[in-house]
C-alpha cells in the first residue's frame, strides 16, 4: 500500500509541476503591432462614388456581383480543387502541427522500460576432488520500471517558441486566404477576357460580312468599268485584314479556356466553354476607409502576423542566457532471479535534477538576439512595405475606374458618330461622290473605335475585380483561429 501510494503521488506531483511553472517569467519584448499611417479617406474616392454603407461590401462569394453565370460555376471550385490553394493548405496544416509540437514542450516526457535476461554462469567446483568439476547455473533477471522527465519553462523559450509557431500558423491561414482570393481573381480575369473575346469575336464576324458586301459591290462596278482597280484592292485588303484579326482572336479564346481550366484544378481539355457574347455586369464597390483596409487584406494579416513571429523568435534568443534546468524521476521494480520481481522489496526510485548555464561562448548568443532582432525589423518594413503597396493598389483601381468611366462615355459618343460617318460614307460612295478610300478609311474607324469601347469596358471590369481582390474580398482578419485555444492545456491533478 505504502508503494502504490507514493508511485501515484510521484507520478502527480510530476505531472503538477507544469502549473507551478507557467505563471513563469517570459523574457524578451511582448508583441505590439506597430503602427502604421493612414489616411482618412482614398485621394481618388471623391467624384468617383457617393459613400455606402460598408454592409454592402462584397463578402463570401463576392463573384457574383458579376451576374455571370460561368463565375458562379467555376469559382467555388478553386477553393477545393486548385493546386496552387491545396499546396498553401498543406503547408498550413503543417504549421498547425508545428504548434502541437511545440506545445509539446511544456509537459513532461513519460515511458516505461521493461527488460529481461537469461544466462547461465559458473560457479567454481563442488570440491577439489569431486568428478563432477565445475557447474554451471542458469539466471533469470528483469525489471520494470517508469522514468519521467522535464525541462521547466522557467524563462518563457518554451511559451515563445509556442507563440512563434502560433504567429507562424496564423500567418498561414492567412497566406491560404490570400492565395485562394489570388487564384479567385485570376478566374475572374480569365473569364472577363473570355467575355470580351466572344463579344470582339461577333464584332469582327459583323465587320467581316459588311465588308465582304462591300467587296461585292466594289467587284461589280470594277467590272463595269466605273471604279479604278485601287478600290479593288482596297476592298480587298481591308477584308483580309479583318479576317485575319478574326482568326487571331481564336488562338486568346483558346488561352482563356486553358487558364480557367487550370484554376479549377482540370486538365486543359476538359474544361469546354460555349461562345456567349453577354459582358459581365460592371458592379458598383464601395472602397470603405483606408483603416479597414488592415483588417481586411490577407497579405497585410500574413505580413503582420510574420512580424509577431520574429518578436517571439527574439525572446526564444534571449532565453538562452539563462540556465536550463531539467529534473528526472524513475518508479520500478528490479529483481534478479526474475521471481518475485513485483515484490515490495524489489521496489527502485529515484528522483534528480540538473542545471546548466554556458559562462562563454565566443559571442553566439549575442549575435543570435542580433539576427533575430534584424529580422524582426526586416519584418516590420515588409509590413508596412505591404500596407503602402495595398494602399497604391486600390488608389490605382479606384482612379482606373473613375477615368474609364469619363472615356467610356465619350467612346460610346464617338462610336455612334463613326457608325454614322460609315453610313454616310457608303451612301455617298454609292452615289459616285467620294472614291472607295473614304469608305475603307470610315470603316475602319468605326471598327477601331468599336474595340476601343469593348477593351476599355474590359479594362473596367477587370478593374472592378482588381479593387475587390485589393479590398480583400470580404475577408476579415477576425476569420483567424488561434492554434493554442484549439486545445486547452490540461495537467492531471
Amino acid at each position: 500500500m505504502m508503494k502504490t501510494t507514493f508511485s501515484a503521488t510521484l507520478t502527480g506531483a510530476l505531472l503538477a509541476l507544469p502549473v507551478l511553472f507557467l505563471a513563469g517569467c517570459m523574457v524578451g519584448p511582448d508583441y505590439h503591432r506597430p503602427p502604421v499611417a493612414t489616411p482618412a479617406t482614398w485621394k481618388e474616392l471623391p467624384g468617383w462614388t457617393e459613400a455606402q454603407p460598408a454592409a454592402e461590401s462584397p463578402k463570401g462569394n463576392w463573384w457574383t456581383v458579376f451576374n455571370d453565370p460561368l463565375l458562379d460555376e467555376l469559382e467555388p471550385l478553386v477553393s477545393v480543387s486548385n493546386q496552387t490553394v491545396r499546396q498553401d493548405y498543406a503547408n498550413y496544416q503543417q504549421a498547425l502541427a508545428e504548434v502541437r509540437l511545440a506545445r509539446a514542450a511544456l509537459f513532461p516526457t513519460i515511458g516505461v522500460t521493461g527488460s529481461a535476461t537469461r544466462e547461465r554462469s559458473s560457479t567454481g567446483s563442488l570440491s577439489s576432488s569431486s568428478s563432477f568439476g565445475n557447474f554451471q547455473r542458469v539466471n533469470n533477471a528483469g525489471s520494470l520500471e517508469a522514468n519521467a522527465s522535464w525541462a521547466p519553462d522557467l524563462w518563457g523559450l518554451v511559451r515563445r517558441n509556442i507563440e512563434e509557431s502560433a504567429a507562424t500558423a496564423q500567418a498561414s491561414q492567412a497566406t491560404l486566404a490570400n492565395a485562394t482570393l489570388s487564384e479567385q481573381i485570376a478566374l475572374a480575369n480569365a473569364v472577363i477576357n473570355l467575355r470580351v473575346t466572344d463579344a470582339n469575336i461577333d464584332l469582327l464576324t459583323r465587320t467581316v460580312d459588311e465588308f465582304g458586301q462591300s467587296l461585292r459591290v466594289v467587284s461589280e462596278q470594277d467590272k463595269a468599268g466605273t471604279v479604278p482597280p485601287s478600290d479593288l484592292v482596297t476592298a480587298q485588303t481591308q477584308l483580309e485584314s479583318a479576317q485575319s484579326s478574326l482568326i487571331a482572336l481564336g488562338v486568346a479564346r483558346a488561352q482563356y479556356v486553358h487558364a480557367m481550366a487550370v484554376l479549377v484544378g482540370k486538365n486543359p481539355e476538359e474544361l469546354e466553354v460555349p461562345h456567349n457574347v453577354n459582358l459581365p455586369t460592371l458592379p458598383s464597390i464601395p472602397a470603405g476607409v483606408p483603416s479597414t483596409l488592415l483588417e481586411r487584406r490577407p497579405d497585410i494579416t500574413t505580413a503582420e502576423r510574420q512580424m509577431a513571429a520574429q518578436n517571439a523568435a527574439i525572446g526564444v534568443a534571449v532565453a538562452a542566457y539563462y540556465p536550463s534546468v531539467s529534473l528526472s524521476a524513475l518508479d520500478g521494480f528490479t529483481q534478479s532471479p526474475l521471481s518475485g520481481l513485483l515484490h515490495v522489496a524489489n521496489y527502485v526510485w529515484s528522483l534528480g535534477g540538473q542545471a546548466s548555464e554556458t559562462l562563454f561562448d565566443g559571442g553566439q548568443r549575442s549575435a543570435q538576439v542580433d539576427a533575430a532582432k534584424a529580422a524582426y525589423d526586416a519584418a516590420v518594413a515588409n509590413y508596412r512595405g505591404t500596407v503602402l503597396t495595398a494602399f497604391q493598389g486600390v488608389e490605382n483601381d479606384l482612379v482606373g475606374l473613375r477615368v474609364l468611366a469619363q472615356q467610356a462615355e465619350v467612346l460610346q459618343r464617338a462610336v455612334r458618330d463613326a457608325t454614322r460617318g460609315a453610313e454616310i460614307a457608303r451612301n455617298e460612295y454609292q452615289a459616285g461622290t467620294v472614291d472607295y478610300t473614304t469608305v475603307a478609311t470610315a470603316q475602319t474607324n468605326q471598327l477601331n473605335l468599336q474595340q476601343t469601347a469593348l477593351n476599355v469596358q474590359q479594362t473596367r471590369l477587370l478593374d472592378a475585380a482588381s479593387l475587390i481582390g485589393d479590398l480583400g474580398g470580404g475577408w476579415s482578419s477576425s476569420e483567424l483561429v488561434d492554434p493554442r485555444q484549439q486545445k486547452q492545456l490540461k495537467v492531471l491533478p
